[in-house]
C-alpha cells in the first residue's frame, strides 16, 4: 500500500509539467500560422498593386521662337600660310648659329655661318687657272712694254699699240677673275663679295623662326639635281595664318567659298577666331575608309591680342551650312515621323489628366536638337515629348 501511494504521488507531481509543455507547443504553432498568414497577405497585396494599371507620363514642351543653325564640324590644325625652308647655297660645315627658334628674323638677315669644304678637283682646277693666267699676264706685259717703247719712238702705228695694250689689260683681268674663283672655291668668300658671301646663310622672308634642325659642327649640302639640300631653318609669317582640315564628302557639297567659320583652339582655353573659307580641294583623299576633301580658311587673328598662336595647334572649325532666325521650333524628339509626314501630339486637358491629340505639322531646318515648325503649330502650344517614369493610379 505504501508503494502504491508513493507512485500515485509521483504521477500527481509530473502532471502540471506535461500540461505546460503541451501549451507551449500550441503557442508556437499559432505563432507560425500567424507569420505565414501575414506573409501570404503581403504577397497578395504586392501582386495586386503590381497588377494595377499605371499611368504613363510624358514630358511636354512649349513651342518657342529661336534661331536654328545647321553646322558642320571640321577638325584640323593652324598653319602659317607662308612657311619657307632656308637652305645653304654651298656645302660646308656650320661654324656659328646667330638665331634660335622662336626669334623674329627679317628678310636678308644672317641666320648661320658656314665653313666651306672645297672639292679637291675644283680646287686643283682653280689653282691651275690662276697659274696659267699669271703666265699669260706676264707674257702680255712683256709684249706691251716692248710695243710701248716702239710707239713712243714713233716706229709703230697707234692701232697696233692699242691692240697690245688691250691684250695686256685682258690678261690682268683674267688673273683677277681666276684669283677670285680660287678664293670662292677654297674659302667660299672672296674680297670682292665679302658682304654677300655664300658662307652666310640668310633668311629669304621676314617672320618667326619655327625650327633650326641643325647644330654647330653639322655638315650641310646645297640643293642640286640629286638631293633637296640641308634645311638650316624654317621661317614663317605668323601674322598670316590659315586653318587646314578635312571635311567628309557628305557635307562638302554644301560648302562654298567665302562661308564664315568659327575656329576654336582647345589648347588656348577654347580661344575662338573668325575665319572665311577660301579653298575646297577638287580631289578627295581616302582617310580611314572615308573620302574627305581638304579645306583651307584664312584666320582673322586679333592684332591686339597678346596670345601667341603656335604653328601646328589642333583646332576645330564650325561652318554654318544653313540658318533660320526667329522661327517656331520644338525639340526634334517630339516629332513622330510616318513616311514623308511628320506628327506631334498636342497637350490638352488638365495637368492631372492630360489629353494628347495627334496633329500633322510641316517642318523645316533642324540643328540636331531643335527643329523648325513651319505650319500646324503656334507659339505657346505645348506638345508631348519623351515618356517619363510611370506611376500607379
Amino acid at each position: 500500500m505504501e508503494i502504491n501511494n508513493k507512485e500515485m504521488n509521483t504521477n500527481n507531481s509530473n502532471r502540471p509539467s506535461a500540461i505546460r509543455d503541451r501549451e507551449g507547443n500550441a503557442f508556437v504553432r499559432y505563432l507560425i500560422i500567424c507569420v505565414m498568414a501575414a506573409l501570404f497577405i503581403g504577397i497578395f497585396v504586392f501582386l495586386y498593386l503590381q497588377s494595377r494599371p499605371k499611368a504613363v507620363q510624358y514630358a511636354s514642351f512649349e513651342v518657342q521662337k529661336r534661331d536654328i543653325r545647321r553646322t558642320a564640324i571640321v577638325t584640323g590644325k593652324i598653319e602659317p600660310r607662308d612657311e619657307v625652308a632656308v637652305k645653304p647655297q654651298i656645302s660646308g660645315i656650320i661654324t656659328e648659329l646667330l638665331k634660335e627658334a622662336g626669334q623674329r628674323v627679317e628678310a636678308g638677315e644672317v641666320i648661320a655661318k658656314l665653313k666651306v669644304i672645297p672639292d679637291m678637283n675644283q680646287l686643283a682646277s682653280a689653282e691651275s687657272r690662276v697659274r696659267l693666267s699669271r703666265i699669260n699676264c706676264e707674257q702680255a706685259k712683256t709684249d706691251y712694254e716692248r710695243q710701248k717703247t716702239l710707239f713712243d719712238k714713233g716706229l709703230i702705228a697707234a692701232n697696233d699699240y692699242e691692240k697690245v695694250r688691250q691684250a695686256y689689260n685682258q690678261a690682268r683681268e683674267e688673273v683677277a677673275v681666276a684669283q677670285e674663283q680660287l678664293e670662292l672655291t677654297r674659302d667660299g668668300v672672296s674680297a670682292s663679295n665679302a658682304n654677300s658671301s655664300n658662307t652666310l646663310v640668310r633668311s629669304t622672308i621676314s617672320g618667326i623662326i619655327l625650327d633650326i634642325p641643325v647644330k654647330v659642327g653639322n655638315s650641310v649640302i646645297l640643293t642640286n639635281t640629286f638631293n633637296e639640300g640641308t634645311t638650316i631653318a624654317t621661317v614663317a609669317d605668323m601674322n598670316n595664318l590659315i586653318f587646314r582640315g578635312n571635311v567628309d564628302e557628305t557635307e562638302v557639297g554644301r560648302l562654298t567659298k567665302g562661308m564664315p567659320m568659327q575656329i576654336t583652339i582647345g589648347a588656348l582655353q577654347d580661344l575662338r577666331f573668325s575665319a572665311a573659307l577660301e579653298y575646297i580641294s577638287p580631289k578627295a583623299v581616302a582617310n580611314g575608309g572615308a573620302n574627305q576633301f581638304e579645306i583651307k580658311a584664312a584666320v582673322a587673328a586679333d592684332a591686339d591680342s597678346d596670345v601667341l598662336i603656335r604653328s601646328g595647334y589642333s583646332a576645330t572649325a564650325q561652318i554654318v551650312l544653313d540658318e533660320a532666325a526667329g522661327v517656331l521650333s520644338i525639340p526634334e524628339a517630339a516629332i513622330e515621323f510616318s513616311g514623308d509626314s511628320a506628327f506631334v501630339y498636342l497637350v490638352g486637358g488638365t495637368e492631372a489628366d492630360p489629353v494628347y491629340t495627334r496633329k500633322a505639322v510641316g517642318i523645316g531646318l533642324s540643328d540636331g536638337i531643335h527643329i523648325e515648325v513651319r505650319k500646324g503649330l503656334k507659339a505657346g502650344d505645348r506638345v508631348r515629348g519623351n515618356q517619363l517614369e510611370a506611376s500607379a493610379k
